[in-house]
């Protein structure tokens, strides 16, 4: 085990064999077009790494980057776009592109088999469910998991950690490791840990995720955002805010499925839940939902729904599954 987990930190071969099933084209290409070095390293600077993350970025927010106008994005727009094949493909083509999705064991087999094999790569999983449900666990788990080879041919590889409540424990992954003969430090060395503080700082740090993902392809292979809704909750209060959260968290979604398609990459968000004030009008068993409204339920590939059960068990029922 000791030795596979050198080989996810080395992984020299296996960047480069990524590296071409993803076709990553660097935004450094722009130099054939007429885009100066330093309006790359603008590009770069945002979180904008590849021709793919141009072609998936709106003209507005590009303008807001600062020291390019309007006419610069223009031409940046113009060069990626005779650098990378845009249009329509055939669904067969689609078919082979999904051959390099992958799945992450959540660590329990039955779990796996609800999911179809585990946390799909290029999609946004989310799990939510009342506290003490297992949403942290369960996100402490995948620290580990993500690290080791399955038998579906994934070789395992680095995670980001973004934290909201301050409820990362390293602590917590040592006994994990040792339940899958891992080796702790080396398991710990492989997780980046961030701390947002606010909704606008967790946004910011999608872009530092993308640059991160574009230094070492390949290399990481899960991005845990945990939770995603509890700083929009403090940031945010009231109807009045209500339409402005839900913008912004919709933008943040976006980015999320952009970073999981550009870099192949599995992305898992935990979510909180309230009361549903509606629900005994409709005779509801569970007067509880969980929070983002339908944005938030639109944007997941994959809900999951965690329960108390008896003593300390707990039952997770799939919502939503696309394939």
């Amino acid at each position: 085990m000791q030795a596979e987990q050198e080989q996810v930190v080395q992984g020299n071969e296996v960047d480069e064999e990524e590296d071409e099933e993803l076709d990553i084209q660097d935004v450094d290409q722009l130099q054939q077009h007429g885009i100066n070095v330093a309006e790359i390293k603008k590009l770069q600077a945002a979180g904008i790494c590849t021709i793919k993350g141009i072609m998936m970025t709106t003209r507005k927010r590009m303008c807001e980057i600062k020291g390019l106008s309007e006419a610069k994005v223009d031409k940046i727009k113009e060069g990626a776009a005779k650098l990378m094949k845009t249009g329509f493909i055939t669904a067969l083509e689609v078919c082979s592109r999904r051959k390099q999705v992958f799945k992450i064991s959540t660590g329990s087999v039955e779990f796996d088999k609800l999911l179809g094999g585990g946390i799909e790569s290029q999609a946004i999983t989310e799990v939510f469910g009342e506290f003490r449900t297992g949403k942290t666990q369960l996100s402490h788990t995948l620290c580990a998991t993500c690290q080791m080879p399955n038998a579906n041919g994934f070789r395992g590889g680095k995670i980001i950690y973004i934290d909201t409540e301050n409820t990362f424990r390293p602590d917590r992954l040592r006994p994990i490791c040792d339940r899958f003969n891992m080796d702790q430090e080396a398991m710990l060395e492989n997780v980046l840990y961030a701390r947002a503080y606010t909704s606008d700082h967790q946004m910011e740090l999608l872009d530092f995720v993308a640059a991160k993902f574009h230094e070492e392809l390949g290399v990481f292979k899960l991005l845990i955002v945990d939770s995603i809704m509890a700083l929009f909750r403090v940031d945010f209060s009231g109807r009045g805010e209500l339409a402005e959260r839900q913008q912004k968290l919709a933008q943040m979604l976006s980015r999320l499925q952009k970073i999981a398609e550009e870099y192949n990459v599995a992305v898992f968000i935990s979510n909180q839940m309230t009361a549903d004030p509606g629900a005994a009008m409709s005779f509801q068993a569970d007067p509880k939902k969980p929070i983002g409204g339908h944005i938030l339920a639109h944007a997941s590939t994959t809900r999951i729904m965690l329960k108390k059960g008896r003593a300390e068990t707990r039952i997770a029922k799939c919502l939503l599954e696309l394939y």
